[in-house]
């Protein structure tokens, strides 16, 4: 094997022992012309037509799960104990206890219908969606137990066009403005004693036949409206083995359609469900 200096001594001999004739040096010239043309060709872009990308737009969908976020069964649900401190071990750490459907979280399809796929079996397909904001703040004012109806579904389409496939189809009742309050964010002091807007079975019936979802969302603390006693949706739209998304904020910062959404359980073992973070891009 020959080291590389002597390769490159003897490349730069042969490069000089052959003089180059104007002739084939034009021609060497247009060959590297072609050659870089058709680089730029393969990568699609010509540096007289190149655009820069336009910026995309990102917003956080998740609360900050705070030891006294409002529980469905009053407060409270979330504990934490320092575990190590700088002091004594040099570090930080904690340990946590909550409940699988605290904060921003998910409802895996088995959650109300036994042996449905859990939170660990739900995929990147199933969490990285469409997203679309189904604006029902105007009757949430008028009634703390408004649910989204098959006539507001067709009045958004009216308005920004149809649902597409595979949609994560949310409420915004403006609710989440009320979480620093958990007597308001329940509206009660805890189940059985609650009021908060939700999805009606029928909007969500309409969905699957029509639009094929693969969840629905919610700014409130659960799928069907709070003074529901039968949880139609809990049963009704996760059985068809879609998921569900609770307390989530800031639905009015993005656009009611056109956004990509973003979910992130904790894909813990046999989990009913899972704190998320939730994202939207646009």
């Amino acid at each position: 094997m020959c080291s590389p200096i002597v390769g490159i001594e003897t490349h730069r001999h042969s490069a000089r022992s052959e003089p180059v004739s104007p002739g084939r040096r034009a021609f060497l010239k247009s060959g590297a012309l072609l050659a870089a043309g058709a680089a730029i060709s393969v990568a699609g872009q010509s540096p007289a037509i190149a655009r820069p990308r336009k910026p995309r737009r990102t917003m956080d969908l998740t609360h900050r799960l705070v030891k006294t976020f409002p529980s469905f069964l009053g407060p409270q649900a979330v504990f934490d104990t320092v575990l190590t401190d700088f002091d004594a071990a040099g570090f930080f750490s904690k340990e946590w206890r909550l409940a699988e459907h605290i904060g921003t979280h998910v409802d895996s399809p088995g959650h109300f219908d036994e042996g449905n796929r859990l939170v660990d079996d739900l995929t990147p397909d199933d969490l990285m969606a469409p997203i679309v904001v189904i604006d029902i703040q105007s009757k949430a004012m008028d009634n703390p137990n408004a649910m989204v109806e098959p006539e507001d579904l067709i009045a958004f389409e009216r308005g920004h066009g149809r649902i597409p496939s595979g949609a994560l189809v949310c409420m915004d009742s403006g609710w989440s403005e009320k979480v620093g309050d958990g007597d308001e964010f329940r509206g009660g002091a805890g189940f059985p004693d609650l009021s908060f807007p939700g999805f009606s079975i029928e909007a969500t019936e309409w969905l699957v036949a029509k639009r094929d979802p693969v969840g629905v969302g919610v700014d409130t603390m659960s799928l069907d409206p709070g003074n529901s006693m039968t949880f139609d949706v809990h049963f009704g739209f996760l059985g068809t083995g879609r998921y569900g998304v609770e307390n989530l904020t800031n639905l009015d910062r993005i656009p009611p359609r056109g956004a990509v959404g973003f979910v992130g359980p904790i894909p813990w073992e046999d989990g009913s469900g899972a704190p998320a973070r939730v994202f939207a891009e646009w």
